[in-house]
């Protein structure tokens, strides 16, 4: 998830080849995109920059930092916030957290501003322009995306633990379709997709999940196969590799994400006051 909690740049790296244990794996899954960002610049950039962008951090701006350091603000591995400080002399650079007297990270901020912020507003276009199919009231006050298959059962799990907060219109559920669970899975998902009424055939598969759901379609369309890869990027771009992969925002409007099925209280912090 985005955050401004800055761990180790390896450690950080390793945790992104983690599977997560509450939800469905995903094989031979489409390259995602590498993401891109251009930063502002007080100045020429040091080169013991391109040491730790070889291992995935992505600069992102620069801020001001004390004691004769250089701040920068970045991404690791496409996903999280970090900052930089390079040395006076040029020749060194700490990946982590730096801080004041009073015990004040120093780049909390400076991140958050040029890095977490305009993150999770790009991300969160990118997920509104997707294929996805609605589950719940159009005016619920609160929308969290989810990568759904039509064959997935901890995607069912999350559908179900879900309908407090979309019953009582509270909030509204987005359901990117992927299909990578089995082999009739994006055929299941363009029988939604194609559906005179989407949102009713996506019930119609969560209603009849234990007999099988939804009857897969007969042909699957270019179109329909072009958007269901779409996603199936989007999904490994957000940092997903399985489903459901979830997605909402805090109260600062900040992205968050939950690769699995949310567990115990933590669903409450994914929908909200019931």
């Amino acid at each position: 998830m985005l955050s401004t909690s800055f761990p180790a740049l390896g450690t950080v790296l390793s945790a992104a080849l983690l599977l997560s244990l509450s939800g469905c794996s995903q094989a031979q899954a489409p390259k995602a995109p590498t993401a891109t960002a251009t930063a502002g610049k007080t100045g020429e950039r040091p080169a013991v920059l391109k040491s730790i962008e070889q291992q995935g951090f992505e600069v992102m701006g620069e801020f001001d930092a004390p004691g004769g350091l250089r701040g920068f603000a970045g991404v690791v591995g496409g996903q999280q916030p970090a900052a930089a400080y390079v040395t006076a002399d040029g020749k060194h650079v700490l990946v982590g957290s730096l801080f004041d007297a009073q015990g004040k990270d120093i780049g909390t901020e400076p991140v958050e501003r040029l890095v977490a912020a305009p993150m999770s507003a790009r991300q969160w276009a990118k997920l509104d322009a997707s294929a996805w199919v609605r589950d719940g009231r159009a005016d619920a006050p609160r929308v969290v995306y989810t990568f759904s298959d039509a064959n997935c059962p901890y995607c069912h799990r999350f559908w179900e633990a879900a309908r407090p907060w979309v019953d009582s219109g509270k909030v509204q559920l987005r359901h990117v379709m992927v299909g990578v669970i089995r082999e009739d899975s994006p055929a299941k998902a363009a029988a939604i997709l194609t559906a005179p009424n989407p949102s009713a055939a996506l019930l119609e598969n969560e209603h009849r999940f234990d007999q099988g759901g939804i009857k897969p379609a007969a042909n699957l369309t270019a179109e329909v196969a072009n958007k269901l890869d779409a996603n199936q990027v989007l999904m490994i771009e957000m940092g997903f590799q399985g489903t459901p992969g979830i997605l909402f925002k805090d109260d600062k409007g900040m992205l968050q994400r939950r690769a699995g099925m949310p567990q115990g209280q933590d669903m409450d912090v994914v929908m909200g006051p019931r």
